[in-house]
């Protein structure tokens, strides 16, 4: 019987967001493809060190610990850019690490998003813009890895723990739009006239929903895997928020409504594994103390405006 990849939660993720290849990556932006094949074949037998997606990999992979074989919940696929003959350092590395990755992809430079859907990617992790954007427009919740201190690379404990921004991200941005364009007194009188009616689901939604069916699986105390909401939002735009995820039957374990009050200092008492965000000012300050991964989308008037060409 063929393996079943439809009931896990499989995570993609690129070699340069599971290690630390920015030197690496380096040569090819200076010298060229074949500088960087080069340098790779030469030097495939040097160890690599970890990447800013390489502490939530290593936990997420723990939660197989508590199920057999047949029926392990998580699987880690390794999309690349890099050919065939130039995986063997990614592989040695990965064994080394003694990280369960049985699975791989290696594109010589194709677009890797056209392999998402196939490979039934509930989330893709890479260092690149174009790569991140190609997959969310595939409808792959996806993030760019952004750089960090090797300091926060090391697992603090077996539980993952993953923080997620609420607007853009676990939700559609049209309410942020509705603050971006009017201000916040707008943005509050219409939150509270639809605080009955469920936020739409942005592209990470799904992602949440999934890990929500493995949470299930364990008693609270007990569960391998832990959820933060951490938003702007505070009250009272905070109770269509918990209406939508009560609708949703999700569970969020902890949600902060901040009030534009800084994010990095709870993320880093929470002990995020991951933080996702979609905006610049808040991930500046959480890669100092958490793995951190911006989602980047278009908007929904850029999606408009695309289509209008298009027609």
């Amino acid at each position: 019987m063929a393996y079943d990849l439809q009931d896990k939660l499989v995570i993609a993720v690129s070699s340069r967001a599971l290690f630390d290849l920015e030197a690496e990556n380096q040569i090819f932006e200076e010298n060229g493809l074949d500088a960087y094949y080069k340098y790779q074949l030469e030097n495939e037998n040097e160890p690599l060190k970890k990447g800013t997606g390489y502490r939530l990999i290593e936990n997420l992979l723990k939660i197989n610990q508590h199920f057999s074989e047949d029926e392990k919940q998580v699987e880690v696929i390794i999309l690349s850019k890099n050919n065939a003959a130039t995986s063997l350092r990614i592989t040695n590395a990965i064994n080394a690490h003694k990280l369960d990755i049985q699975r791989s992809g290696w594109t010589s430079g194709s677009d890797i998003s056209t392999y998402l859907k196939a490979f039934k990617v509930d989330l893709f992790l890479s260092a690149s813009d174009d790569d991140v954007i190609h997959a969310i427009q595939n409808g792959i919740a996806a993030a760019k890895i952004l750089p960090s201190h090797q300091d926060i690379h090391n697992s603090l404990g077996d539980q993952v723990r993953i923080a997620f921004d609420g607007d853009a991200v676990l939700f559609s941005e049209a309410s942020e739009l509705v603050y971006k364009k009017h201000g916040l007194e707008a943005f509050i009188k219409h939150e509270e006239e639809n605080k009955d009616n469920p936020l739409d689901k942005g592209v990470f939604a799904k992602l949440l929903l999934t890990i929500a069916n493995i949470q299930k699986k364990f008693k609270d105390k007990d569960s391998p895997i832990r959820t933060a909401l951490v938003t702007a939002r505070s009250a009272p735009t905070h109770e269509r928020v918990i209406k939508t995820l009560n609708v949703w039957d999700v569970r969020i374990d902890e949600a902060f409504f901040l009030g534009g009050s800084e994010k990095y200092e709870v993320l880093e008492a929470f002990g995020a594994d991951i933080f996702f965000d979609d905006q610049d000012v808040h991930l500046e300050l959480s890669t100092s103390v958490v793995p951190s991964a911006k989602v980047i989308h278009q908007s929904i008037e850029d999606l408009n405006t695309l289509s209008k060409k298009k027609t």
